[in-house]
C-alpha cells in the first residue's frame, strides 16, 4: 500500500458513534458528528450517519461544499462563525451556522433572502474559555436582532469550552447555559430547538450523574474518531481508540552515535536540542515530517521512541530493533496529528471496513457514571 498513509477503520467509527448516540440519547442529548478533522470525507461522514447522528458539523465551508457535492443530504451546521466573505456560500450549503457577531448575522439574512432560503442561527455564548461567544449580558439583545431579520431562524444557543483556555464543562457552567436558554425563551417568547453544550470535552459531565438541564446537543469529533474525551485525553470506556492509525515507511536504518558533533545552533524549526550520551543506537528515519503532521501527536509502538522531526523526516530510536528499509511503522495518533495528516496531500487516506469487535469495545458507557 501507499505510504505514508492514514488507515481509517470505518466500522470502528460507526460503532463509536452509535454507542455515544445511544448513551447520550438516554440523557436527552443528541449528537452532531464533527467532520472537520477528516476534511469532510464522504466515507467518514457516511460512517457517522450510519450510527444515527442527527447531523454533521464542520468548521470549513469548503468541507461542507465537498460533502454536498457527494450528495450528502443530512443537516449540516457550520460550527465556526462565518466569514463575511463567505456568507453566500454558507446559506447555500449549510443549514445552520454558529454566530457571535451581529454584522455577520445581518449579512447572512441578506444572503438568505437573495438565495430564497431560510438559514438557522445558533448564538454562541461566552462562558469563560475566552475563545468565541457573546457575553451573557448581551445575549437577549443579540437574539432579538436575529428574530427581527428575514429568512433567519433562531435555532438555539450554544457554548464552547476547553479549547482555548482549557475551562472544563461542568455542572455549574452547563447550568448557566440552561438558565440563559430559559431567560431567552421567557423574555422573547420563543422556543429554542438546540441548547448545544459543547464538544468531546463534555463527555465526563454528559455521561455522569446529575441533571443535564436544558442541554440537549453535543458536537463530537474526537470521541467518535479516536475514542477519547478531549479534556484529559482519556479513553472513553467502550469505544475504540484505534480506529485511525498513521503508517510510515522506513527510508534509513543505521547504527549512529547518540550525540551530535560540531557547533550546535537551532534546528529547522527554531528549537534547541538537548542530547544525552547513550552510546551508539539503532536509529531509523521515516518518510514523514512536520509538513505532514504534528510529530508530538504520534504514539509509536512499544520499543520505539521518537527522537525528533524535520520537514520531511521522522527520526526514531529503534532500541534493540533494527528496522528494515522499506518496512513500515504504525502509530496511534492524537487529534492534532490526525487533523494535520488529513490535510497533507502527501499522506494517503486508506478507508477499511469489516474489522471484528475486540473485547471491551462493545460494552455500555454506563460504568462511567
Amino acid at each position: 500500500m501507499n505510504a505514508p498513509r492514514l488507515e481509517v477503520d470505518l466500522d470502528k467509527i460507526t460503532q463509536n458513534a452509535r454507542l455515544l448516540v445511544e448513551e447520550l440519547g438516554e440523557n436527552g442529548i443528541t449528537v452532531t458528528g464533527v467532520t472537520k478533522s477528516c476534511m469532510g470525507s464522504v466515507e467518514v461522514t457516511k460512517a457517522m450517519l450510519r450510527a444515527g447522528v442527527n447531523g454533521l458539523g464542520d468548521a470549513r465551508i469548503e468541507n461542507i461544499e465537498a460533502m454536498r457535492q457527494q450528495r450528502i443530504a443530512a443537516p449540516i451546521m457550520l460550527i465556526r462563525s462565518p466569514m463575511l466573505s463567505q456568507v453566500e456560500r454558507v446559506v447555500r450549503h449549510a443549514d445552520i451556522s454558529f454566530n457571535t457577531e451581529l454584522a455577520v448575522v445581518r449579512r447572512l439574512s441578506a444572503a438568505a433572502q437573495l438565495a430564497e432560503r431560510t438559514h438557522g442561527v445558533v448564538l454562541m455564548v461566552e462562558l469563560g474559555d475566552l475563545r468565541e461567544g457573546i457575553l451573557p449580558g448581551d445575549l437577549v439583545n443579540a437574539a432579538r436582532e436575529v428574530l427581527r431579520l428575514p429568512n433567519l431562524v433562531l435555532t438555539g444557543i450554544g457554548t464552547n469550552l476547553a479549547c482555548h483556555s482549557g475551562v472544563a464543562p461542568d455542572a455549574a457552567n452547563m447550568a448557566d447555559l440552561s438558565a440563559l436558554a430559559d431567560e431567552l425563551e421567557e423574555t422573547l417568547e420563543v422556543k429554542l430547538e438546540l441548547v448545544s453544550g459543547g464538544n468531546s470535552a463534555n463527555l465526563d459531565w454528559a455521561l455522569g450523574a446529575g441533571r443535564k438541564g436544558r442541554v440537549n446537543h453535543l458536537r463530537l469529533g474526537e470521541a467518535i474518531l479516536l475514542g477519547r474525551e478531549s479534556l484529559h485525553r482519556q479513553p472513553v470506556d467502550g469505544l475504540y481508540t484505534d480506529a485511525i492509525a498513521l503508517v510510515a515507511e522506513v527510508i534509513e536504518s543505521k547504527i549512529k552515535p547518540s550525540l551530535p558533533w560540531g557547533t550546535l545552533g537551532e534546528t529547522a524549526f527554531d528549537e534547541g536540542v538537548t542530547s544525552m550520551d547513550r552510546g551508539d543506537m539503532a536509529r531509523a528515519i521515516l518518510a514523514i515530517g512536520e509538513q505532514d503532521l504534528d510529530p508530538d501527536g504520534l504514539q509509536p509502538p512499544e520499543g520505539l521512541s521518537i527522537l525528533g522531526a524535520s520537514s520531511d523526516h521522522l527520526i526514531l530510536n529503534s532500541g534493540t530493533h533494527r528496522l528494515q528499509v522499506g518496512g513500515e511503522v504504525r502509530f496511534d495518533v492524537n487529534y492534532s496529528a490526525l487533523m494535520r495528516a488529513m490535510t497533507s496531500p502527501f499522506v494517503h487516506k486508506a478507508m477499511v471496513r469489516g474489522v471484528k469487535n475486540k473485547p471491551g469495545a462493545v460494552h455500555s458507557l454506563h460504568n462511567r457514571r
